[in-house]
C-alpha cells in the first residue's frame, strides 16, 4: 500500500466512526497529517507510538538501518497536525447535541475552549519532530481523531449494549478489554475518580473524541440531559473540579490505554485492506481483533 492510499483510508475509516452529522469534505481531520514523506512510498513496515519525538525518530532510523522500516506513526499530533487541533474540537458540539445540550449553548462554550487550546499550542515548537524526520529522510505521520473516533464508537456501543447498572460495573466491563488489562498491570488501569462504585450508573456519556477535553463549563448542562456517569480518557484538574460541583460520577478509563485501543481498532481495518508489519513503541502495544 502506498502512503497516499494509507492516508486516504485513515480519513475514510475515521469518517465512518465520526459522531458529526456532517463531516467537512476538505481536511476533515486537521490533527491527522503526513508530516514528512513521499506519497508514493510503499508501506510494508511501520513503527507506531502514542507520542513520537526526536529520540523516537532516531530509534526508528536505527531500526530502519538494521532491519528496514517504511513509516513512523505518532498518535498524538505533531507539526501541522498539532496546529490543527483546535479545528477538530468542533466534534464536541455534535457529541453534546446528541446528549441533548442545545447546540447554540454547546457552540458558545466550545468557542472559548478552542481559543484557550489555540493559545496553549501557539508558543510550541511545532516542527521539531517533523524537521528531524526530514533530516533523517524518514516518512512520518500523526493519526489522532480518526483513532479517537474508533474508541469513542466502540465503547459507546459496548456500554449501550451491556447497560451496566452500577459505576463499578463500568470498570469491570473495561477490564475485560485487553488494552485496559495491560494498563492495569502497570498501575494505570480504569478506576472511579468521582462517585461511589456502588452508585447507580444511570445514563452514560463516553467522552473520548474531539481532539482534547471540551469546555469545562458544560458538565451541569450534561447532568440536566439525564447523564449520570462520565467515562473519560483523562481529566484535567480544572475539569475535575467542575465535575465535582455536579452530582456526576466519573470513570477514568486511562489515557494511553484508550489511545492504544483506538489505534488498534483502526489498524485492524487497515490490515484488512493490505498486510504490513507493526512495531510498537512509546506506550503503544498491538492487539489484533480479526
Amino acid at each position: 500500500m502506498k502512503l497516499s492510499q494509507f492516508y486516504a483510508r485513515i480519513l475514510k475509516f475515521g469518517g465512518d466512526r465520526d459522531p458529526r452529522k456532517r463531516i467537512p469534505k476538505k481536511n476533515p481531520f486537521a490533527d491527522t497529517a503526513i508530516l514528512y514523506g513521499g506519497l508514493s512510498t510503499e508501506i510494508r513496515k511501520i513503527l507506531v507510538g502514542i507520542d513520537i519525538d526526536v529520540a523516537d525518530l532516531l530509534l526508528a532510523d536505527k531500526i530502519r538501518q538494521e532491519d528496514g522500516l517504511d513509516l513512523v506513526i505518532s498518535h498524538h499530533p505533531s507539526g501541522v497536525g498539532l496546529a490543527g487541533l483546535p479545528a477538530v474540537m468542533q466534534v464536541h458540539v455534535d457529541v453534546l447535541s446528541k446528549l441533548g445540550v442545545p447546540s447554540k449553548i454547546a457552540q458558545e462554550l466550545l468557542d472559548e475552549r478552542q481559543r484557550e487550546v489555540g493559545r496553549r499550542i501557539s508558543p510550541s515548537n511545532l516542527q521539531r519532530a517533523a524537521d528531524a524526520a526530514k533530516l533523517l529522510k524518514l516518512p512520518f505521520m500523526c493519526i489522532h481523531t480518526p483513532a479517537d473516533n474508533h474508541v469513542y464508537t466502540f465503547l459507546t456501543r459496548l456500554l449501550n449494549t451491556l447497560k451496566p447498572k452500577r459505576v463499578r460495573d463500568i470498570v469491570d466491563i473495561l477490564m475485560d478489554i485487553p488494552e485496559y488489562q495491560y494498563a492495569a498491570r502497570y498501575g494505570s488501569g480504569p478506576h472511579v475518580i468521582l462517585g461511589e462504585p456502588s452508585r447507580r450508573a444511570g445514563r452514560i456519556f463516553v467522552d473520548m473524541t474531539g481532539g482534547t477535553e471540551g469546555p469545562k463549563e458544560v458538565f451541569d448542562k450534561i447532568y440536566k440531559t439525564g447523564v449520570r456517569t462520565l467515562v473519560c480518557m483523562h481529566l484535567s484538574e480544572e475539569h475535575f473540579k467542575k465535575i465535582k460541583d455536579t452530582n456526576l460520577n466519573a470513570v477514568i478509563a486511562g489515557h494511553i490505554a484508550s489511545d492504544t485501543l483506538g489505534l488498534n481498532l483502526l489498524l485492524d481495518r487497515l490490515e484488512k485492506e493490505d498486510t504490513f508489519k507493526v512495531l510498537e513503541c512509546s506506550g503503544f502495544h498491538r492487539v489484533k481483533r480479526r
